[in-house]
């Protein structure tokens, strides 16, 4: 496989080069994820880890959380951030032991999750995704984070598009363990995938689990509150108590964790539907605070509801 050059840092978000564009596309991510720690500029983000098994570890840094299995086989990564954080964490993977990334999973379209995958297409890792996520990078995207400017997701090129999809279902088998990519339909996006590492019990699920404040709805591009839910317990129902959990955003939780999230994301869809059902606009609904028994813990919910309500009521 070819290096990947370290020195590629200019990538563009619709016409805007990152080094003019970044303080608003950090100021955006705050917002549209809601991240409850300091998000660091592009030339401080630093990679740290934590290790859940060997051989497994997960990758903090500038973006989506990333699950890398290094092993005899070679190194699989779930998410690929953005291009300035590539030769970073390919220089954590060889401290770890790994060399160049031979697969790329993409949990979903998201620039922050995939927009990494240009470097690693170009140095050869083979990019798998679910067949929506794949055609949604071929083409332009307008992401509606509410709460701050659009964001305008330029097509990313030949290298950047995943080689492989999958429907619903997809098994692979890699250091020594299988692995399966499950779509339970539409949540976050239209297109997100869970992966989960049967051997060693570990399942990251991109941002339909936001583990850092309320979730994002993309419901301007088919995200959906209800089947967020339903994505949610398709999971639950496929690990156990001693399951390792990543998110897309925020720590690394547990089977307790995500059961918590299901709970919390019903009790809000139950009162939201109540005030639905009674005719209520969204203004009348965000005024009815559905989300208070949790907004202590978990921030801002105006994203949430307002995102919610549309998945709700189209």
């Amino acid at each position: 496989m070819k290096n990947i050059n370290s020195n590629v840092t200019r990538h563009k978000i619709g016409r805007l080069s990152i080094p003019d564009y970044i303080p608003g596309v950090i100021a955006a991510l705050v917002l549209l994820f809601g991240f409850p720690f300091v998000v660091q500029s592009q030339q401080a983000a630093e990679i740290t880890i934590e290790t859940v098994t060997e051989g497994r570890h997960v990758l903090f840094g500038r973006g989506g959380n990333i699950l890398a299995s290094i092993g005899d086989q070679g190194v699989l990564i779930v998410d690929s951030q953005f291009p300035d954080m590539v030769p970073k964490y390919q220089s954590t993977i060889r401290s770890l032991g790994g060399g160049d990334v031979d697969f790329t999973i993409n949990s979903h379209w998201h620039f922050d999750h995939a927009d990494g995958n240009q470097l690693l297409g170009e140095a050869g890792s083979w990019i798998v995704s679910q067949s929506h996520s794949r055609d949604m990078m071929t083409r332009h995207n307008t992401i509606n984070t509410v709460v701050a400017p659009l964001i305008e997701q330029a097509p990313y090129s030949t290298a950047g598009v995943p080689v492989a999809t999958y429907e619903t279902r997809m098994e692979m088998f890699f250091n020594g363990e299988q692995i399966d990519l499950i779509h339970a339909g539409p949540a976050h996006t239209m297109g997100d995938t869970a992966t989960f590492f049967r051997g060693s019990n570990i399942v990251h699920m991109g941002d339909v689990y936001n583990n850092s404040g309320y979730p994002f709805i993309d419901a301007d591009n088919g995200g959906d509150l209800e089947g967020m839910i339903a994505f949610c317990e398709t999971v639950l129902s496929e690990i156990n108590i001693d399951t390792v959990v990543v998110p897309g955003h925020g720590p690394v939780a547990d089977y307790n964790g995500l059961a918590e999230y299901i709970t919390m994301l019903t009790e809000i869809r139950g009162k939201m539907m109540v005030l639905i059902a009674q005719g209520a606009t969204l203004e009348e609904v965000i005024a009815a605070n559905p989300t208070a028994n949790w907004d202590a813990r978990m921030g801002d919910s105006r994203r949430l509801i307002d995102r919610a309500y549309l998945s709700l009521t189209r």
